[in-house]
């Protein structure tokens, strides 16, 4: 297959970087959304912009439940790699970035003795053309810093057969090493791919941020309401025309105001408008939730409006079902990303190409996306003991675990 060249990965780069961008920006919360609005002046609606986490609580409830716990059968010995490079911040970071931006990258390289060093690169970071059976790059590029403004410094360009580097200070010399694994050493972990998007789908989607977009507004305008609510607007009608204006400040404040009869007795009128009430933004608000925590696989108790609590972990997973799903489908693809790493790191540290079927009995680990409580213990044990009945030795603690996520005192995995 012909290689597309590093020109050619720099301008697919500039391209999604855009996308990439403003999935992180509202992960952060610092994206400003258009103002839309025919009766809120724009610099009235300025200065009551609101601010809501909704894709980031979105992000965290799946990231927070996927925590990787080591590869099994591991002939390779590749969890040593992955224990010398810092695992508690390696794999939340790679999850983490896959599921803001559909992608993150793993870049491998040499590190101090036989242990190869990993790096996790965001997907406004690097690009590649990937191979759609195996799910590894055929060549990669990626930028390793940048300036203040953004251009870059340090890029990468992964081959299967070197790795070179370019500086953009034209007077330190590019460095380029050969690569003994044969593939390229940038790896992507891919969430939810499929054949029409090869580099997966971010959990922030345009629904997503559709409805998080429509409650800044619903909340915006509620509290531009407020300022009424709480100050409702009075009127006098009958006033003689030689009567001192009144000052409006004092007026509004006042707990008593004093008016006197002309010279035909007549008094003025005083009345007040009719307070908007509140109601109509709590209900918009509750839509606005209801839709995002159906795209998200959430609960309206999730995004903080609170109902009935559930009382178990088994009725937290019946309210959570399609987060579940979610979960599983998460696991299998970064399963398989998590994999394709641990396989090129391998031959990285032994320098040796080895086949990828040889990795085939190598599995990906995972914790419990909901953890244990004391009645969920008690029935797995009461299924273990009438299955090891029927079967003897059907259950075994390395079951027990994955079911409950509880290391037993006799497990040595």
């Amino acid at each position: 297959m012909p290689q597309k060249g590093i020109d050619y990965l720099r301008k697919k780069l500039v391209i999604h970087k855009k996308r990439v961008d403003l999935r992180y920006k509202q992960y952060a919360m610092k994206y400003k959304d258009p103002m839309i609005g025919v009766t809120i002046p724009p610099d009235i609606r300025e200065r009551y912009r609101a601010v809501l986490g909704w894709c980031a609580k979105g992000v965290d409830s799946l990231a927070d439940r996927l925590v990787f716990r080591e590869f099994a059968k591991d002939d390779f010995e590749v969890n040593e790699i992955f224990g010398a490079n810092n695992p508690d911040v390696f794999f939340d970071s790679a999850v983490l970035s896959a599921l803001i931006a559909s992608c993150s990258f793993v870049y491998i390289s040499s590190g101090k003795g036989d242990i190869p060093r990993l790096q996790v690169i965001e997907a406004n970071n690097a690009t590649g053309i990937i191979d759609p059976i195996t799910g590894l790059l055929t060549e990669g590029y990626a930028v390793l810093s940048r300036d203040d403004s953004g251009s870059p410094l340090l890029e990468a360009y992964f081959t299967a057969e070197n790795t070179s580097f370019f500086h953009a200070d034209k007077a330190v010399r590019d460095l380029t090493f050969p690569n003994p694994t044969g593939i390229p050493l940038l790896v992507p972990i891919i969430h939810r791919p499929d054949a029409v998007r090869p580099f997966g789908r971010s959990r922030i989607t345009r629904a997503g941020m559709y409805y998080q977009r429509y409650a800044k507004r619903t909340l915006e305008r509620a509290d531009v309401t407020a300022e009424f609510y709480s100050f409702p607007q009075k009127y006098i009608t009958g006033l003689s025309e030689d009567a001192e204006p009144l000052e409006k400040w004092q007026a509004t404040i006042s707990s008593m105001l004093q008016f006197s009869q002309d010279e035909k007795g007549n008094s003025p009128t005083l009345g007040q408008f009719t307070t908007p009430s509140m109601s109509p933004f709590t209900e918009q608000l509750k839509t606005a939730a209801a839709g995002f925590a159906g795209e998200m696989g959430l609960t309206l108790d999730d995004l903080g409006f609170v109902s009935e609590n559930p009382s178990s972990v088994e009725a937290i997973k019946a309210s959570h079902e399609n987060l579940r799903l979610a979960g599983r489908r998460a696991q299998r693809s970064f399963g398989s990303g998590l994999l394709n790493v641990a396989y090129l790191a391998a031959c990285l540290r032994d320098g040796y190409p080895y086949l990828r079927e040889q990795f085939i009995n190598t599995q990906p680990k995972w914790e419990p996306l909901f953890e244990a409580d004391a009645s969920m213990l008690s029935l797995v044990g009461d299924g273990a003991i009438k299955l090891n009945q029927a079967i003897e030795g059907f259950v075994d603690s390395e079951t027990i675990r994955d079911l409950t996520g509880v290391k037993g005192a006799d497990y040595s995995g």
